[in-house]
């Protein structure tokens, strides 16, 4: 052949060329995990992102034959923890459990953050969805949320509202239904949601937006009223009691949520991986009791959807932290 190059040298060296190109990710994707995987959850041991931290891990690592070990970095309403992600490695072996405050609420409320919660992660999938829990004390005249609803109309900045802390999503759900329902709330902050609950059991608070783990066993006994739950759908442990969105108020929703990250860069074959083993974790039966029993959902999707889903809840939770004009204790 005269006048250029043979064509099958041409072919065969361009195939040689991309193949180099893609080796490292395949050989990245082959090798990987050669050591235990460290899940960074930024909350302390023993609480509900730590539980189902912990139950996650161990499931994964049934279902797919590697180890995460969970290691709780606490602090800073978060921002510690995930900044130890965003900072670590791009290689598959630190991730993160991403949640509602440090992925969404925490780049309003702080000043200044360690990390973008935008650009610094690769997001891997969610993983769940908890409502919160509208309670009164089980003594209150107060039986359903039009009645809460009534009683703040009649007096204005006088029904007032528990919260564990300024910020948390127990405090912005309220505030951003006291917006929705036009009423104006006398809003209680405590250090925590121990003595809140104690101050609505005793009847110096009117009502507390609350975790159900916190509050479940109280309404079960009736020492609590549940008026409504803030998610979407009604929770399986409290069946008869209906959503804001049904009471009145359609659309609203105010959930915490949990997702796995990673540090941006992280190869996207091992992102995959990560994604598929937590959901063939998500949908083990002991899985879903785990949840179950902490008032929670599993809520798995794929990593563009979780995408999605943390542009959006950065967005709106930062409008109700900008309107409210919240600031840090």
């Amino acid at each position: 052949m005269r006048g250029g190059p043979d064509r099958r040298a041409v072919c065969a060296a361009a195939g040689a060329a991309v193949l180099s190109m893609m080796l490292p990710r395949i050989a990245t994707a082959q090798a990987w995990p050669q050591r235990p995987l460290r899940l960074i959850v930024p909350f302390p041991a023993g609480g509900g992102t730590d539980a189902i931290s912990r139950h996650l891990a161990e499931r994964i690592s049934q279902n797919a034959g590697f180890t995460i070990v969970v290691e709780n970095r606490a602090g800073a309403g978060g921002n510690i923890g995930l900044d130890a992600v965003a900072k670590a490695p791009p290689d598959g072996y630190t991730i993160g459990m991403g949640q509602t405050s440090n992925l969404a609420i925490n780049p309003a409320l702080y000043p200044k953050m360690p990390y973008d919660p935008l650009k610094d992660f690769v997001p891997i999938s969610s993983v769940a969805s908890q409502s919160l829990v509208v309670v009164v004390s089980g003594k209150s005249e107060v039986k359903t949320l039009a009645d809460l609803v009534a009683l703040a109309k009649q007096k204005p900045n006088a029904v007032s509202l528990a919260h564990a802390g300024n910020g948390t999503v127990g405090h912005l759900g309220g505030e951003m239904f006291a917006r929705r329902a036009g009423i104006k709330l006398l809003i209680v902050p405590y250090k925590g949601i121990a003595p809140a609950i104690t101050d609505v059991l005793g009847g110096q608070v009117d009502t507390l937006f609350g975790n159900p783990l916190a509050v479940m066993s109280l309404v079960g006994a009736g020492n609590l009223r549940a008026l409504a739950v803030t998610g979407p759908r009604r929770m399986q442990a409290l069946p008869d009691v209906p959503t804001v969105a049904e009471s009145g108020y359609a659309g609203f929703e105010a959930v915490t949520w949990s997702g796995l990250v990673a540090p941006a860069s992280t190869p996207e074959a091992i992102v995959a991986r990560l994604n598929a083993e937590t959901a063939a974790a998500l949908r083990r039966p002991d899985m879903l009791d785990k949840l179950a029993m902490d008032g929670s959902e599993p809520f798995a999707g794929t990593p563009a959807e979780f995408a999605a889903f943390v542009r959006d809840e950065h967005a709106k939770w930062g409008v109700i932290v900008r309107d409210a004009g919240i600031k840090l204790d």
